[in-house]
Order: C-alpha cells, then sequence, then structure tokens
C-alpha cells in the first residue's frame, strides 16, 4: 500500500502506478469536504467518471450519485455446477454458446416482451422509478455491453463454473443520470465549494427529500441487477441441462460493486460508495474476475479496515477503448486466444476494446491485495459470450 499525504486527507493505493486522471480524481475526492479519514484506491483503480473506479470512498450525511457510477448494481454472479469440463468437447461449447446468444439479449438488445417479477408490483413511488419502470419490463434478464459478460470457466478440480457481469442496464442509468442532475441543482443553488472542486462530484445531503428517494430509487435498482443476474444464469442453467442431463448446482455467490450504504467504520457511521470495488469483510465471499481470456478468482474477504474492508471488482484497463482499437493488434489478440483454446469474442476491430491487451495483468492485482482477501478458487475461461453489435443508444 502507498500513501498519499499531499490533500486533506491521505489517499491509500494498493497499486503501483496510477494514471494522472485517476489520481486527480482520488485528490478530488480527498479534498471534499465530508469525506472521512482517508480515500482508498484498489489495484485495479482507473480513471472514470467524476470518481476512479476501484475507488472506495466514506461521506459523512452526504450521497454522491456519481460515485455509485451509472450502472448501479453491476456486480458478479458466479455458479459452480457438478459437471466435469472434461465432457465439453468444442462442438458441444459452440452449441451452447450460440445457445445461450439466441436466449439472453446481448449489447443494447432487450426482450420484445414485458418481463414478469413480483417486485414491479412493489416499485417505490420516486418519479424517475415510476417512469422507467415500464421500459425496466423489457430489460430484465439482458446482458448489456461495454464489460459485461458471460463466461464458461473451470476450477481447479475441473468443475464446470458460470459467471455473469451485468447490472441494472438503462433503468439504472436513468436512475444515475436523474439525481447527479438534482445533486448539480443543490450544489449550484448554495454555490457549493464541492463544484470548484469538480463538477462531477455533486452531493445530495442524507436529511433532503431527494437524497432519501435517490437511496430508495439506489437500493430498488440492486435488487434489479440481482434479478437480471439470476434470470440469465437461470436460462444458462437450463441450456447446460438441455445438453447434460443431472447438471446440478453446487454453488452459487452473486455480488455488487456499484453502490453505496451505511456501514461503520473506524467507530463511526459513514456511508461507503464503492464504485467498481467489492465488499471484502473477513469471511465474505467475493468474486474478481480477469480480463477475456484470462483467470478469475473466487475470494474470500480479510477485513482489511484500512480499505474499508474492500477489494478490487476485477482486473482494470489499463488503456481506454480509443487507445486500445488504436494500439492493439487485432492478429495478435486473437491469437493469443486460440492458443487457448478459449471460444471468444474477439474478432473486429472494435472488439479490441475487451481484449485482453485492454487490461491489467489479474495476477499482478491479486498480488497487490493479499492484505484484502485470500484466493479461495482460481478459474480458467473455457468460453466467453459478449456483445459483438455495438450502438450509441439503447433501443428502448
Amino acid at each position: 500500500m502507498k500513501v498519499i499525504s499531499s490533500e486533506k486527507i491521505p489517499i491509500k493505493m494498493w497499486l503501483e502506478n496510477i494514471e494522472g486522471g485517476a489520481l486527480q480524481q482520488a485528490k478530488n475526492l480527498a479534498n471534499l469536504p465530508f469525506s472521512f479519514k482517508h480515500i482508498a484506491l484498489m489495484p485495479d483503480c482507473h480513471e472514470g467518471y467524476g470518481m476512479p473506479i476501484g475507488g472506495v470512498l466514506a461521506t459523512e450525511n452526504v450521497v454522491i450519485p456519481n460515485a455509485v457510477g451509472v450502472d448501479i448494481g453491476c456486480g458478479m454472479r458466479a455458479c459452480k455446477l457438478n459437471t466435469f469440463s472434461t465432457i465439453l468437447n468444442r462442438e458441444m461449447l459452440l452449441e451452447i454458446t450460440e445457445g445461450i446468444r439466441k436466449e439472453i439479449p446481448l449489447g443494447f438488445k432487450h426482450h420484445l416482451e414485458k418481463q414478469k417479477w413480483s417486485k414491479f408490483e412493489e416499485a417505490p413511488d420516486v418519479p424517475i422509478i415510476q417512469r422507467e419502470l415500464e421500459n425496466a419490463k423489457y430489460q430484465l434478464g439482458t446482458l448489456g455491453d461495454g464489460n459485461h459478460f458471460i463466461e464458461i470457466q473451470k476450477d481447479e478440480d475441473k468443475k464446470i463454473w458460470i459467471m455473469i457481469h451485468s447490472g441494472s442496464r438503462n433503468f439504472g442509468l436513468k436512475i444515475a443520470k436523474e439525481y447527479n442532475d438534482i445533486a448539480k441543482k443543490y450544489c449550484e443553488r448554495w454555490h457549493s465549494k464541492v463544484m470548484d472542486i469538480s463538477k462531477d462530484l455533486a452531493f445530495l445531503p442524507i436529511e433532503e427529500r431527494d437524497c432519501k428517494d435517490y437511496i430508495l430509487a439506489m437500493n430498488y435498482a440492486l435488487l434489479f441487477a440481482k434479478e437480471n443476474r439470476k434470470r440469465m444464469m437461470s436460462k444458462i442453467i437450463d441450456i447446460f441441462r438441455s445438453k447434460i442431463e443431472k447438471n446440478t448446482i453446487e454453488e452459487v455467490i452473486d455480488i455488487h460493486h456499484n453502490y453505496a450504504r451505511w456501514e461503520n467504520h473506524f467507530n463511526r457511521n459513514v456511508i461507503i460508495h464503492r464504485k467498481g470495488a467489492t465488499s471484502a469483510r473477513s469471511g465474505e465471499i467475493g468474486i474478481i474476475p480477469g480480463s477475456q481470456g484470462t483467470n478469475s478468482y473466487i475470494v474470500e474477504g480479510l477485513g482489511n479496515p484500512l480499505s474499508f474492508m474492500s477489494c478490487s471488482h476485477g482486473a482494470g484497463r489499463k488503456m481506454g477503448r480509443g487507445e486500445a482499437i488504436r494500439t492493439l493488434s487485432l492478429e495478435s489478440e486473437i491469437k493469443k486466444l486460440n492458443e487457448k483454446g478459449i471460444i471468444h469474442s474477439v474478432e473486429e476491430n472494435d472488439d479490441l476494446q475487451e481484449a485482453p491487451g485492454s487490461y491489467k495483468d489479474i495476477d499482478e492485482v491479486m498480488e497487490n491485495q493479499k492484505d484484502l482477501v485470500k484466493i479461495r478458487t482460481k478459474l480458467e475461461p473455457i468460453a466467453v459470450i459478449k456483445s459483438k453489435k455495438r450502438k450509441n443508444e439503447y433501443s428502448r
């Protein structure tokens, strides 16, 4: 861990090198009047919008929508099957991945029919929720674009695992944008000095009705995101069972890595914002995925108080999407994946955004957080399903 002590409160980093943009964002957080104790940066940290991804922020009595992020409830679901990977030949894997692509809308695609969910009837009476609820009914059980993925993996005992990375889809995005705009209006009305530090860190005081509504909406989006992953996993399991009889589930893990909640740290009740960071309390089970084509890990938290009991949410980007397209070799990235025998989703230049070369070394990331988590299970990729088609807007 490195410590930067030049700002109002320290910045504690679990990485050797940090890009300039992410460091400046961390300094902005450290100079906020309501930031508590220190800023914690996980080893997958990189520049985000307002706050670094892979950052953990504790605040006193305020919530910052951009410190949660636009994909509220984005997270991971991992499922261990009792089936051994040795029975899966390439033809079977191709049939399974094709079945997944047919059953689960990827990218910006949504279901053609409304999905049923009992929680739709219990949606909080918050304006943005009520406005977006009908659209959300088409989004439930869909993957999304960017770094969202479905991956078939094997552990060291050759047992099959399925891993999903997805969040609250456009539903969460609309909530995030709505309340970031509201927070900006508050800060402008009060001539808050926070806007001089960063216009992207507008906040909502906990006693305001709008803050209470944001928390209601955020928590509802967390439920939606978890149900979203659960629905996709159920369909994938059904596809496996159509190919392999007596396929039972041995373990299921589901976690969020974009949210805010009340927690007690250093004997103070504070609001912990985790943006691209995973809770890692002592004994808590977490999921840390690698990049497409590299190992992922099931981990157990060590409860390190200095990280606000948190760890990384993945490998973390080492270059932006545009830079990846400009600088990585498509031929080289495909070759590396093919040599490992992985069924992958890198086929054209746009796919380089999510190629292994655009991400940090996951093993270096894990080494840098040995005091935050211990590895319970190492997972190797067999097949990766990601969106192949990219658009600028959501279709609904």
